[in-house]
């Protein structure tokens, strides 16, 4: 014997509205993963940069130390600060297990240019050949 045909049953009312709940979770869980992510992304501590109409453009790559020196004078390598006694032999250190790294120095823009230029020759007797100074775009209103 044959079951009998089940018949479809036909939708009266469709409804035409989006369930935005799962939109909006999906959202916060970004949110909360950018805002945990993007201070990772920055290198060193953060400093007033000085500012240039002509920044040089220089991508970062792993092959580079960044080394902060603030408006009070404290000096950082990477996030981790480093008394003015230790910075000589900390910096030998890097430069002896990785000779080929650059050195990109992030100077506070309220700093006497003679407090940089001490840590630039710091960075050079430490053995390091390439230093650089990291600026930031100087934005011109009008025109």
């Amino acid at each position: 014997m044959l079951p009998k045909p089940v018949k479809p049953q036909l939708i009266k009312d469709v409804r035409s509205d989006i369930n935005v709940t799962p939109l909006v979770d999906v959202c916060l869980v970004l949110l909360i993963i950018f805002m945990v992510v993007t201070p990772m992304l920055q290198n060193g501590v953060d400093v007033l940069l000085p500012k240039t109409p002509i920044p040089e453009k220089m991508p970062e790559n792993s092959k580079q130390v960044t080394v902060s020196l603030k408006q009070d004078g404290t000096v950082f390598i990477g996030q981790s600060w480093v008394t003015d006694a230790n910075l000589p032999g900390q910096l030998a250190n890097i430069h002896t297990q990785n000779p080929d790294k650059a050195v990109v120095i992030k100077g506070d823009a309220r700093l006497k240019y003679k407090q940089v230029r001490t840590l630039m020759k710091q960075v050079n007797e430490a053995g390091f050949s390439r230093v650089g100074l990291v600026t930031q775009k100087l934005e011109r209103n009008g025109g």
